[in-house]
C-alpha cells in the first residue's frame, strides 16, 4: 500500500512508511539494530556515497527502521520529508545550524521550554548567532526584531508552561515578508491537534520524547520540512543556494528542488554532529504513534476537567489553560486548535515557594519529574527545575511565578487525578 492510497490521519498514523518485511513477513517495522550496510558490489557502493541510488550506508546518516518513523511523521504532518535525531534539542539544534552560522541572527518568543531558551540565549550566542526574544502574542515586536541578518523566526504551537497560543498565519507572513522560514515547536500539539504547515509554518519539529512516543521510555527528536519555502527566491540562504565545498561542491538546491533543507541537514548536520536516532528508539516511538489519536483525544478530555476543577479552587490565583474563556488565547485557540489545545498546563498556587513543595511533594498519583506527555500525569516546579537557568525578568516575561506548577495530565481516571490534587491543596495550607 502505497501513501497516496489511504490519507486518515488514523490509517497513516499505522501504516506510513512502512510494509511488511520482505524477507521473513514480519508485519511489524523490524529493528535493524546494525551500524553499516553491506554493498552489493562496487558500482553500488559509489551510487550511494554519490547519491545516484537510495538507499543506507550508515546508521549516523540513515537507517531503515528509523527511516520509516521519518516517513510517517513526514505523512503525518504533511510535510516533504523529515529527520529524527536524539533528541528534541538536537532537532532544534539541528535546524538552526543548518541555515544559520556565525553572524546571523534569530528571532524567536519569549514562551519557550526553557532548553530552548537557553540554547538560543547563551550557547548559541557562543558561536556567533543572536537571538532576539520577543512577546509573542505583539506582531509588531515581531516586525521590530527583523533584522537584514535574520534568518529564521521560532515559536511553540503553545508556549512552555504558560501555553501562549502561536498566531502561527500571522507570524508566518511576518517571516515570509521578511524572506524567512518560520520554524515552530509541535511537540505539546502533536500533529492530531494542528499541522502548522496549514497555518503557513515552514518547518516543524517534535521532542519525540513527549507525546509521540507516550510512554516516557526513549529520548528522540524529529524535524521536519513542509517544502513550501522558496530557498532561492530569498536569496538570504548560500548555505543552500551556493556550492559547499564539504560536500563535492554540490549545491543543495540544485541537487533536491523539494527539499534543499532536509538534504542538507542530513549530509552536513547528521554526519557532523551526529545525533542520530537509536534504531531501538525509532521503534519504540513508532508503537507510541499508532496509538497517538486514542491517547491524545483522552489526554485533552482529562486536562480539561482538570483546569475546570483548578480554576474554581479557592487556593488557584490562576489557570493557564487555553480551553479556558479566561486564558487570552482562547478564542485563538478555539480557531487554530479546534480539537484541544494539549495537556500540558500550569497554575498558580497561592502561597510561597515552601506550599509548592508542600503541594507537589503530597501527591500520589502524579509523578514529581521532569518530563511531560507520559501517560502517567506528572507535575514539576518550573522556577526550580525547567527553568532555573533564567533571571526574574526572564521569568516574568515567560509568565513564570514562584507558584507556578507545571501538570502533565495522563490517561488515568480523571476522578483519581482531581482526589490527588484535592489532597496536595490540604498539605499545602498547612506549609
Amino acid at each position: 500500500m502505497s501513501q497516496r492510497d489511504y490519507h486518515g490521519f488514523d490509517t497513516l498514523a499505522v501504516h506510513a512508511g512502512a510494509a511488511p518485511d520482505t524477507d521473513f513477513g514480519a508485519r511489524a517495522t523490524p529493528i535493524y539494530l546494525s551500524t553499516a550496510f553491506v554493498f552489493k558490489d562496487s558500482d553500488q557502493a559509489a551510487g550511494l556515497f554519490n547519491m545516484e541510488q537510495a538507499g543506507h550506508v550508515y546508521s549516523r546518516i540513515s537507517n531503515p527502521t528509523v527511516a520509516v518513523l521519518e516517513e510517517r511523521i513526514a505523512a503525518l504532518e504533511q510535510g516533504v520529508g523529515a529527520i529524527a535525531t536524539a533528541s528534541g534539542q538536537a532537532a532544534l539544534h539541528l535546524a538552526i545550524a543548518t541555515i544559520a552560522g556565525a553572524g546571523s541572527h534569530v528571532v524567536a518568543s519569549t514562551a519557550l521550554y526553557g532548553g530552548s531558551h537557553n540554547l538560543l540565549h547563551y550557547t548559541l550566542k557562543r558561536f556567533g548567532i543572536d537571538t532576539t526574544f520577543v512577546e509573542p502574542r505583539n506582531p509588531d515586536a515581531w516586525r521590530a526584531a527583523l533584522r537584514p541578518n535574520t534568518k529564521l523566526l521560532f515559536g511553540e504551537t503553545v508556549g512552555n508552561p504558560g501555553l501562549d497560543v502561536l498566531d502561527i498565519p500571522v507570524v508566518a507572513q511576518i517571516a515570509h515578508d521578511h524572506k524567512v522560514p518560520l520554524l515552530v515547536d509541535s511537540t505539546f500539539t502533536t500533529p492530531w491537534l494542528i499541522r502548522p504547515f496549514d497555518h503557513g509554518a515552514d518547518l516543524v519539529y517534535h521532542s519525540a520524547t513527549k507525546f509521540l512516543c507516550g510512554h516516557g521510555t526513549v529520548v528522540g527528536g524529529l524535524l521536519v520540512d513542509s517544502g513550501r519555502f522558496d530557498w532561492d527566491a530569498s536569496g538570504k540562504f548560500p548555505e543552500l543556494t551556493a556550492p559547499y565545498e564539504g560536500f563535492h561542491g554540490m549545491v543543495f538546491s540544485e541537487e533536491s528542488t523539494v527539499a534543499p533543507f532536509l538534504l542538507r541537514a542530513r549530509r552536513e548536520g547528521l554526519r557532523d554532529f551526529g545525533a542520530c536516532m537509536s534504531p531501538m528508539n525509532a521503534f519504540q516511538i513508532l508503537q507510541g504513534i499508532e496509538t497517538l489519536s486514542l491517547r491524545m483525544q483522552r489526554h485533552v478530555d482529562n486536562a480539561r476537567r482538570l483546569a475546570e476543577f483548578l480554576s474554581a479552587h479557592p487556593m488557584v490565583a490562576r489557570v493557564a489553560h487555553p480551553a479556558l474563556p479566561s486564558h487570552p488565547d482562547h478564542a485563538l485557540a478555539q480557531r487554530l486548535l479546534p480539537r484541544g489545545a494539549g495537556a500540558v498546563f500550569s497554575f498558580d498556587l497561592k502561597g510561597d515557594r515552601a506550599a509548592g513543595r508542600r503541594f507537589v511533594e503530597s501527591l500520589q498519583v502524579f509523578s514529581h519529574l521532569a518530563n511531560v506527555g507520559d501517560a502517567r500525569s506528572l507535575v514539576i516546579h518550573p522556577a526550580s527545575t525547567t527553568h532555573f537557568r533564567m533571571d526574574a525578568a526572564a521569568l516574568a516575561a515567560a509568565g513564570i511565578t514562584e507558584g507556578t506548577l507545571r501538570l502533565s495530565v495522563g490517561l488515568e481516571d480523571p476522578d483519581d487525578l482531581i482526589s490527588d490534587l484535592k489532597r496536595a491543596f490540604k498539605a499545602a495550607e498547612k506549609a
